[in-house]
């Protein structure tokens, strides 16, 4: 048995009481009034993270660090999860997509863990900032253009900019051809939004791509894991793949909506950076609440409360960021110390091209749509009531409409005279060949269409 140093319990005599559940709507439409009641429970409490599923639940940042750092006691492979082995947790549960076991870094431990997170690692530290913010301004600038031009000068920022930003900025670090990256948006936004066989698409798809990869390597994030020294699988390279995309591209998105959403508030001060409106929104309202499940190696006593081996405990980053305790001295913390990206040796690799990307998303809505407002008050809209995330539900805008400058590859050329048409028998057996129809474009495939000119 191990004490946690420094961590105190709830105050004696706390009544007995039923799991707080941390989902529905009560839970989305105030979850800190959740964090509130659980604190008062000690650093960590039992809660129902979905319906017949009890996980601790910890609240306390000086506890959830101590967790995150400490993996001889604290491990995140699930296939330990002692309710799941049981047969105790529903078959439909919506835990078991955000907790079952995948083997991708995420979910290892040790020599294998460290093995995958290096080739990851080493692998994002190739991208290169220049042209990463290239990138983010290009997505962001065709976003807008399709939206910009509305008569009514309104848009919903998160189906309309926040959420497909990330997912095109992905597919051109995976080097996505257009079909595939089509195919890859369609499979990764399903998986969130529960749709059947969503994740079927984005595996065949993703094994498309680093079929691709094998024959005609590029300058992208899929050749260079699949060329890394730690010579990962196909498999491997795979659910790597999926990690960043399920770990970055929604979280991504929540950011980006809700710091767009701050700064352009009425309580935002007028003069402070967008960075400074990312960070509040990691510090506050972080994009992953509840996640990062571990499982104590052996049973492990938290301020008064015995954590016992191979039962989930839960980090609520949400909760930890916003620990009252902090108050005093957060002013002197890092801007970068919030525990949104994690910490220990499962920290997010991808937080420094994340928040890159955030920030850059923000300033290109603010620098193409100066007059853009909120048409609603930060304080009454509605978020998604989910324990995962903490992301809003839409973020309505006004602006005056305008016609978007195109860019260079949209610039009209002067085009060559057509060729003369033969008439002989040769053509007409050309053109009587019936021809199979395209399948519509997704947004990938448009979004490379629009920088070529097309």
């Amino acid at each position: 048995m191990q004490q946690s140093p420094g961590i105190q319990g709830p105050p004696p005599g706390c009544p007995a009481h039923d799991n707080v559940h941390l989902y529905g709507p009560q839970f989305g439409s105030d979850p800190d009034a959740h964090y509130a009641h659980l604190r008062g429970l000690g650093p960590s409490a039992p809660v129902d993270i979905a319906p017949g599923v009890e996980v601790e639940l910890v609240t306390s940042y000086d506890a959830a660090l101590y967790i995150l750092q400490n993996p001889a006691s604290f491990v995140r492979d699930s296939r330990r999860w002692r309710a799941l082995n049981e047969g105790r947790v529903p078959e439909d549960s919506p835990a078991l997509p955000m907790m079952g076991y995948r083997p991708n870094a995420l979910f290892s431990d040790g020599a294998a863990h460290a093995r995958l997170r290096q080739a990851v690692t080493d692998s994002l530290a190739t991208v290169n900032e220049i042209q990463l913010v290239r990138q983010t301004q290009q997505s962001a600038d065709y976003l807008v253009s399709r939206f910009s031009s509305d008569r009514l000068g309104q848009a919903e920022l998160m189906a309309e900019y926040a959420q497909p930003l990330p997912l095109l900025v992905f597919s051109e670090l995976f080097g996505c051809p257009p079909e595939i990256g089509d195919r890859v948006i369609v499979g990764i936004s399903g998986i969130f939004d529960g749709t059947m066989g969503a994740d079927q698409v984005l595996g065949e798809a993703l094994g498309e791509l680093i079929a691709l990869k094998r024959r005609r390597p590029g300058q992208d994030l899929t050749t260079r894991l699949m060329e890394h020294s730690a010579q990962l699988t196909d498999e491997e390279v795979l659910h790597q793949l999926v990690t960043l995309l399920s770990g970055g591209t929604a979280p991504l998105s929540a950011t980006i909506g809700t710091s767009s959403a701050l700064i352009l508030g009425e309580e935002w001060q007028t003069g402070l950076p967008v960075e400074d409106a990312v960070a509040q929104a990691l510090w506050n309202y972080a994009p992953i609440a509840n996640y990062a499940a571990h499982y104590p190696t052996h049973d492990v006593e938290l301020g008064g409360r015995m954590l016992r081996a191979n039962d989930p405990v839960v980090i609520s980053f949400a909760a930890a960021n916003t620990d009252p305790r902090l108050a005093e001295h957060r002013e002197q913390l890092s801007a970068k110390a919030h525990l949104s990206f994690g910490a220990g040796p499962h920290a997010c690799p991808a937080k420094d091209p994340a928040f890159v990307i955030a920030v850059t998303a923000v300033e290109s809505l603010l620098n193409r749509l100066p007059d853009i407002e909120v048409r609603v008050p930060f304080k009454d809209l509605s978020w998604v009531p989910a324990p995962w995330s903490r992301s809003l539900v839409a973020l309505p805008v006004r602006f005056t409409p305008r016609a978007m400058a195109p860019t260079p590859a949209q610039t009209p050329q002067p085009q060559a005279a057509a060729p003369a048409q033969h008439r002989g028998p040769a053509h007409a057996a050309q053109t009587a060949v019936p021809t199979a129809p395209r399948p519509k474009p997704g947004l990938f495939s448009r979004f490379l269409a629009w920088t070529r000119g097309e």
